[in-house]
């Protein structure tokens, strides 16, 4: 801990993506968290002037949400440049950002995901990617690698489905069409290899959108969830495998569908998980033990592991 107190800390948020603000929100609290703990800090929107503004730190706090934050390419930077970054390292980026590739390794380690199917924009299909076997309404169609629930449309009738998709393809050339799984929403976060209380996520509106994730009070969080103990511990150890699966370091957040017969599917892995006052990592790190600013620091740890 005394040899990092003596390093110069670049908080890196913001950036061009479409999670900028939720990302300025995390910087900022990540930020004040490093100084209320003593270190000197950097905050830094990325932008052009990039490189330069790395030049002046010695680790970089990574807390970029979307592209080209959080899919490899800003880790890539880091690592040319030599500087030690929290988060995953290059591969791990670019495998949580893609979520078709995320549930082809998760399916080869024996997890379940919700059945899928592939559309691109360039119109071929690999073996295997079409496991719905047609559109058995209701599905989930979303863009392969955003995060935030952005382009993401839950839909009903072959009415909506062109326009889900139309909305898919504005942010990505690879679009997810997947079944809904009917039931509830759970999270698991892991920090440093241990997997924390899992999180139920009850939102008042039915759909866990962009507005209830960042908006205080449409959405209710039970930790630890009121769910079997058996179940819980299965969510924490699926957390636990997808996280060493598609090389996670230092944190990661499994976001779960439960249906009603207690089954699990994961939906997605978040490679570094939004850290706002309305954030699912802090809240389990607290039940757990953890207070938001000594998580903050156990993820600064992780740049040297």
């Amino acid at each position: 801990m005394q040899d990092l107190l003596s390093k110069k800390i670049g908080v890196l948020m913001g950036g061009p993506s479409s999670e900028r603000e939720v990302s300025l929100k995390s910087g900022s609290a990540v930020a004040s968290a490093l100084k209320r703990k003593g270190f000197a800090v950097s905050e830094i929107d990325v932008g052009p002037d990039l490189v330069d503004r790395l030049k002046d730190i010695d680790v970089a706090f990574v807390v970029l949400h979307g592209k080209p934050g959080e899919d490899g390419v800003v880790q890539g930077l880091l690592e040319f440049m030599g500087i030690p970054y929290t988060g995953p390292r290059v591969l791990g980026a670019a495998l949580g950002m893609n979520k078709l590739i995320t549930k082809k390794v998760l399916e080869f380690h024996g997890l379940k995901v919700p059945p899928f199917k592939v559309v691109r924009k360039f119109e071929y299909t690999l073996p295997r990617e079409d496991n719905l076997n047609g559109i058995d309404f209701p599905v989930v169609v979303k863009p392969v690698d955003e995060g935030s629930t952005i382009g993401v449309s839950i839909v009903k009738s072959y009415e909506e489905f062109e326009k889900a998709l139309e909305l898919a393809f504005s942010y990505s050339r690879e679009v997810l069409v997947e079944k809904f799984i009917e039931g509830r929403e759970l999270t698991v976060g892991v920090v440093n290899d241990k997997a924390l209380p899992v999180i139920e996520i009850k939102p008042k509106k039915g759909f866990y959108d962009y507005e209830s994730k960042y908006t205080k009070g449409l959405t209710e969080y039970l930790v630890p969830a009121p769910i079997d103990d058996r179940v819980a511990k299965t969510a924490q150890d699926w957390a636990l495998i997808a996280h060493r699966a598609l090389y996670q370091r230092g944190v990661s957040r499994t976001d779960f569908r439960m249906d009603e017969e207690g089954n699990l599917y994961i939906l997605e892995v978040n490679s570094i998980p939004g850290m706002t006052e309305t954030s699912l990592l802090p809240k389990a790190a607290k039940v757990a033990g953890l207070d938001f600013d000594d998580l903050v620091v156990e993820i600064l740890k992780s740049a040297f592991m």
